[in-house]
Order: structure tokens, then C-alpha cells, then sequence
């Protein structure tokens, strides 16, 4: 059984390895950048039934100033209030069982009545079909995109509106 929690402290080791398993979907990060970037936004954590971290999915809110992502300040500058996610990663061993939907269930749910939309971006270059079948599956559609080398690292901006 899955249950989604709030992140605490004590998670990260276990949320940077799941991080790590999620490289080139997620960004890699240092424990202390993926620490600072938790402490900035809401961070829903899944756990299995022994208590360990599966999964996490990481939110931050528009106006997040600390927070240096060129993909959150695109967001800002479309306009409206949207929620933004970092990140979402699943444990190697934990995928294919429904715990990122369960994971942005619990975020559209955190979300509804405090932003219009939530917000994301799947990698167009290295290609990541995967996320973004998944992400269309749960109601997310097509607003933008970005290239920050063209022909190398592109990306696919997509909302779910609340």
C-alpha cells in the first residue's frame, strides 16, 4: 500500500537516490541543491507500507524568487497561477504501479482552490515519450516550448488546469 505524505528531512538520501534513478528526466542535482529546492516549495513524498520512500513530486508556487529555474519564470511570464512541478521521480523498482498518478492526484487535490493550473515540462530533446504520454494521460496539454540548445536539450511546456 501506498500513502502520500508531506516530505520531511529525514527523506533526503532516499529522494536524492530515487532523483539520481531519474536522470536525464529529472535534473541532477547535489544533496545540498536538491535539499535547498525542497525546502522552497511543497514536496509530496510516496511511501510504501515498510515506510521508505518510493517517490516524490516537488511544487513550487509563482514568485518563487530563490528558486532559479528558467522553466518556472516561463510559466510567470504566460501569465496566471500556476503551480509549478520540479520534479516527479519514481524509485527504479517502484515503477509501472500507479505512484506518480497517485503522486499528482494528491497535487491536483493540494492545488484546487489555491492556483488555476499545474504546471510541467517534459524533455522534447533527449526525448522522454514515456513522460509525456503519461502527462497527457492525466489531462495535462500542450502550451509551449523552449530550447535551450536547439537540436539538444528542448523542452515541452504542459498545464493541467485545476
Amino acid at each position: 500500500m501506498i500513502t502520500i505524505r508531506a516530505y520531511a528531512p529525514a527523506d533526503l538520501p532516499a529522494l536524492h537516490a530515487i532523483n539520481e534513478q531519474g536522470v536525464p528526466g529529472v535534473s541532477r542535482e547535489t544533496p545540498e541543491d536538491l535539499a535547498r529546492w525542497l525546502s522552497l516549495s511543497e514536496c509530496l513524498v510516496a511511501v510504501g507500507g515498510d515506510g521508505r520512500p518510493v517517490g516524490f513530486l516537488n511544487l513550487v508556487p509563482p514568485g518563487t524568487a530563490a528558486y532559479t529555474s528558467p522553466n518556472l519564470r516561463w510559466f510567470e511570464a504566460r501569465g496566471g497561477n500556476v503551480n509549478y512541478v520540479d520534479r516527479i521521480a519514481i524509485n527504479e523498482s517502484a515503477r509501472g504501479q500507479r505512484i506518480g498518478e497517485a503522486l499528482y492526484e494528491a497535487a491536483f487535490a493540494a492545488c484546487t482552490g489555491k492556483y488555476d493550473a499545474v504546471g510541467c515540462e517534459v524533455n522534447r530533446l533527449p526525448p522522454n515519450p514515456g513522460s509525456l504520454r503519461f502527462h497527457k494521460r492525466l489531462g495535462f496539454e500542450e502550451v509551449g516550448g523552449q530550447a535551450f540548445v536547439p537540436g539538444e536539450k528542448e523542452v515541452i511546456y504542459l498545464e493541467r488546469k485545476l
